[in-house]
């Protein structure tokens, strides 16, 4: 019995360093900072990315406090309610009412994977976000605004898909609304979620999209067991 080290391809290499190494995935759609904030289908204008800008800032400003009592909370979401009927394909308006429904339900000393009501509601706002702010084409450019917009609906979607998935893993069933998916169905949802965020420009929306990458699971169990018979020189 002699022992050999495996030879991979240059494919398959690739494929590896790929799925194991985030800093290799294939490059995210071009940011060009000349474009306007949003596309022109969305009737969005400079001026109005601004004046809607500086006015969620001033919206959101009282939930920058430590602990915003749930009264502030709701205030500022019924604001984004307004908001949102004034400028309906407003994409970053959803992304805030999302979040602003999140640390509503952390107010509350309440676990946002229980509450169906709140991840309804905060999946409505991201998916909303997400469709009005995704380019017609993958290859079409996007501006460094609707890049962040996607970056952060994406990573927000995916870590609540993650949350559910471990719900799911540790015996509970989770909203019943979620109920018709197991771990592994939630975690690919949670994976290519944390994928698309990971393209527009978050770092840490990368890396987790590698750790909940089901193949890249699967290849690292086969990896590990290659390198443990190679270690007993058990290769022929």
């Amino acid at each position: 019995m002699t022992s050999t080290t495996p030879i991979l391809t240059t494919n398959d290499s690739a494929v590896l360093q790929a799925l194991f190494d985030a800093e290799s995935s294939p490059s995210g759609p071009t940011i060009n900072p000349s474009l306007p904030p949003f596309p022109a289908h969305l009737n969005i204008t400079p001026e109005d990315h601004e004046a809607l800008q500086s006015h969620q800032i001033t919206i959101l400003h009282p939930l920058q406090s430590p602990n915003p009592d749930p009264e502030t909370i709701q205030t500022a979401i019924k604001a984004l309610d307004t908001l949102i009927a004034e400028n309906p394909t407003y994409p970053p308006t959803y992304v805030n009412r999302a979040q602003a429904f999140r640390i509503l339900v952390d107010a509350s000393a309440e676990e946002i994977e229980q509450s169906t009501e709140a991840l309804t509601a905060i999946f409505s706002d991201l998916g909303e976000a997400i469709r009005l702010a995704t380019p017609p084409s993958p290859a079409d450019a996007v501006s460094p605004v609707q890049a962040r917009v996607l970056a952060g609906a994406h990573t927000h979607q995916g870590y609540l898909l993650l949350r559910l998935a471990k719900v799911k893993r540790n015996g509970g069933l989770g909203p019943e609304k979620w109920r018709w998916a197991d771990a592994d169905r939630l975690e690919e949802m949670a994976s290519r979620d944390f994928f698309f965020g990971g393209r527009f420009g978050n770092r840490v929306a990368q890396q987790l999209a590698v750790q909940t990458n089901p193949y890249a699971k699967m290849c690292a169990a086969i990896v590990r067991g290659a390198l443990r018979k190679e270690a007993e020189g058990q290769f022929i």
